[in-house]
């Protein structure tokens, strides 16, 4: 059993440093070509940059992902695996063809359709049970395919509109990642752990240029944020799932609660946002500087320091759901709605304040 799992533990390690080093060396060409052919994202009203900027960050994920998975997944650990590779691929191909052209929002949100069932028809990994969630435990499988297909669509474009300022939906990612990584790898559910570090490995690579680099800078694109969604929707679904049939200590007895509160920082934004534009007569999907980051950035906080308040935000909101998960699923639910509305009043409240007083300085 020790041999085991030393054994596990260093090909996590090796696992980890192969998806690194790929996504780490495969930025730099990227950028270099994407300012060749001019695919960059120009400054403008909606933009926190202000020089153009190389787009296609995303291929590096992948590119890390995809190779140290295909190479470092322990054979017979995993066999759905294939099923997720092509769910990642078409996210893959729809992004850089929406990085490069621009792609119909409906031909975007079909593609992850078509993704979201291939996970749930071929793969059979989809949620058929709310685990005592309103009376419900066991779903009759289409209201299972339905309830999959929405989660999947949700948490790819929860992630998708958090991609707005620099480091945050890779530093989210990784977040996420790690915490169902641990979780999968504590219930010896190894071929999802290796998915989850083959991710975070891939995230960081990146991470390096889009965050902390001038001359080199890089956005994910869509082509990243797609892939990113995807995969953490696999994993939130299968952390659901397990917790079906596992006992013991590991069992985790809210797990809707819990797994929506490791998903906090995009799912909350997302719900926030929707709601602020529909109460302003709005359409949900316009475009406009309302999400928390944009808040932070409005400060005077930097990228970087933005970045690090949400995803510190997220840890201490995942410690605090896995703390008192034994509240139950819906009081559990209430009390993170609530904590994250009373966070997120906080810029908003000083937002405010700074612009009466700015008013009162104009007028006098």
């Amino acid at each position: 059993m020790k041999i085991f799992f030393i054994t596990h533990y260093v090909t996590l390690i090796i696992n980890f440093i192969t998806a690194f080093v790929i996504s780490y060396l495969s930025v730099k060409p990227i950028i270099v070509l994407s300012h060749a052919k001019g695919l960059t994202d120009l400054p403008g009203d909606r933009t926190s940059h202000n020089k153009p900027t190389a787009t296609l960050g995303g291929i590096a994920i992948f590119s890390g992902f995809i190779f140290t998975a295909l190479l470092f997944l322990p054979a017979g650990s995993l066999l759905e695996f294939r099923y997720i590779a092509a769910g990642v691929m078409l996210m893959f191909f729809i992004g850089v063809k929406d990085d490069i052209f621009v792609t119909a929002p409906l031909s975007k949100l079909g593609a992850q359709i078509v993704a979201a069932i291939i996970l749930v028809d071929f793969a059979n990994i989809r949620l058929s049970s709310l685990h005592g969630f309103l009376g419900i435990t066991n779903i009759e499988y289409h209201w299972s395919l339905y309830l999959t297909i929405f989660v999947v669509i949700v948490i790819i474009n929860a992630f998708n509109l958090i991609d707005g300022i620099d480091g945050l939906a890779a530093g989210i990612g990784i977040v996420t990642s790690a915490t169902f990584g641990i979780w999968f790898y504590l219930t010896e559910q190894y071929g999802f752990s290796f998915l989850t570090i083959a991710l975070i490995g891939a995230l960081l690579g990146f991470l390096r240029f889009n965050l902390f680099s001038k001359d080199n800078k890089i956005f994910m694109g869509d082509t990243g944020s797609l892939v990113l969604g995807y995969l953490i929707a696999v994993f939130a679904i299968q952390f659901n799932q397990s917790n079906i049939d596992i006992s013991g200590y590991y069992h985790i007895i809210a797990s809707p609660a819990v797994s929506f509160s490791i998903l906090i920082i995009p799912m909350f934004d997302t719900m926030r946002v929707f709601i602020i534009r529909i109460l302003r007569k709005q359409s949900p999907f316009k475009a406009d500087k309302s999400h928390m980051h944009h808040k932070l950035l409005e400060l005077g906080f930097s990228h970087a320091t933005s970045t690090l308040i949400l995803v510190l935000s997220n840890i201490l909101i995942i410690c605090l759901a896995f703390f008192l998960q034994s509240l139950g699923i819906i009081l559990l639910m209430i009390l993170i709605l609530a904590l994250c509305s009373l966070l997120s009043l906080i810029p908003i409240l000083i937002l405010r304040k700074k612009h009466r007083k700015f008013s009162k300085i104009e007028i006098e």
